[in-house]
């Protein structure tokens, strides 16, 4: 029995654990720039991006003073979000780079160009934007061919001005 799920789905949030709750609010409120909806007592609080009830929620519930996870273990690879525009995406990069935030890396993957980072506890974060659909690869059966290149970060800053 074969199911697709709805074209219409989206994921809504995600929930991540954090040793210091204050130290991830520095991170994803003051610098990325997500609005607290909510603290829930001293140790969660869920972020929004206008107004949404959340798209991020921390907590240290099981991880409070812990160390990050172990990298060569299973478990989330990154949280990837989504800009709507390439303008956006200049501006925020240009914001770590003034921050001297370190980045992990900078991709054009022909759909979207992104730039990697890594949160304090060194959760992996994704901020990119899409290409309009026009622009993506397509080879000549019509199949879709995503690539990993080297992004024009130059080009992107000039986007922010």
């Amino acid at each position: 029995m074969s199911y697709t799920i709805p074209p219409q789905t989206r994921i809504g949030h995600v929930h991540l654990k954090v040793s210091n709750l204050e130290r991830s609010l520095q991170f994803y409120r003051d610098l990325l720039g997500f609005e607290v909806m909510q603290y829930y007592g001293d140790s969660a609080v869920f972020l929004s991006a206008g107004g949404y009830h959340h798209h991020i929620g921390l907590n240290t519930w099981h991880s409070k003073n812990a160390g990050p996870a172990p990298v060569n273990t299973a478990g989330l690879y990154h949280t990837a979000i989504l800009y709507t525009t390439r303008k956006d995406l200049a501006v925020i990069l240009k914001r770590l780079m003034e921050a001297n935030y370190p980045l992990t890396g900078a991709s054009d993957h022909g759909v979207s160009e992104a730039i990697y980072l890594n949160d304090p506890d060194r959760n992996g974060v994704e901020l990119y934007w899409d290409k309009p659909k026009e622009q993506w690869p397509i080879d000549e059966e019509g199949n879709l061919m995503m690539v990993t290149e080297r992004l024009d970060v130059e080009g992107l800053l000039k986007e922010a001005k």
